[in-house]
């Protein structure tokens, strides 16, 4: 298997990486827009590739990682106007009060990752490091002075992952009331310092 990554896609590549996103996220997503179709149709459309990492297997996308910073994020067309034009009115309001709780700011200077993806064929097999590398070494290479991220309670995983790469816990909360409603009950935000 080889594996390339590459910063961004091609539009043809567009509904693929959403299915992908979804497969990861869909659960989570899932509470701001229940209808899978209204749901993959909005990532397809919205999603904003430059900021965003690929891993590539024979040309298909397989995994990606996202991030965002003063500027703009790979989920940025997914806010009021795009939401209320996939979902119509009421179903536009309910995403945006619900994806308003994961809402994160960057700094001056600081990227935030928006999660790694990657299809289920292909987990275990080293590609989210990869994506976490790529978005590390494009984070130094632009002067960043900080990498910071959010890792649920439920993901050990994905925090030893961070661990190993340097990034350190700054935070920690906890909020087991919305667990009915985001379906996790806390987070950790994580930092590296470049």
């Amino acid at each position: 298997m080889q594996i390339n990554i590459e910063h961004g896609w091609d539009i043809i590549h567009s509904q693929t990486i959403a299915q992908i996103y979804d497969n990861a996220f869909g659960a989570k997503l899932a509470r701001a827009i229940p209808d899978k179709a209204k749901r993959l149709d909005l990532l397809e459309h919205c999603f904003m590739p430059e900021y965003s990492f690929v891993a590539f297997n024979n040309g298909q996308p397989v995994g990606v990682a996202g991030f965002s910073d003063q500027n703009g994020a790979l989920t940025a067309g997914i806010e009021f106007n795009g939401l209320f034009r996939h979902l119509g009115i009421l179903g536009g309001l309910r995403a945006c009060a619900i994806l308003s709780l994961y809402e994160r700011k960057p700094q001056s200077r600081e990227l935030v990752m928006d999660g790694i993806a990657i299809n289920e064929s292909h987990r275990s097999r080293g590609i989210g490091t990869q994506l976490l590398d790529s978005i590390i070494s494009y984070a130094q290479a632009h002067h960043y002075s900080s990498i910071r991220l959010d890792v649920i309670n439920s993901n050990p995983r994905a925090k030893k992952l961070y661990e190993a790469k340097g990034f350190v816990a700054v935070k920690t909360d906890y909020f087991p009331y919305l667990n009915w409603l985001l379906g996790f009950s806390g987070s950790t935000t994580m930092q590296l310092t470049l």
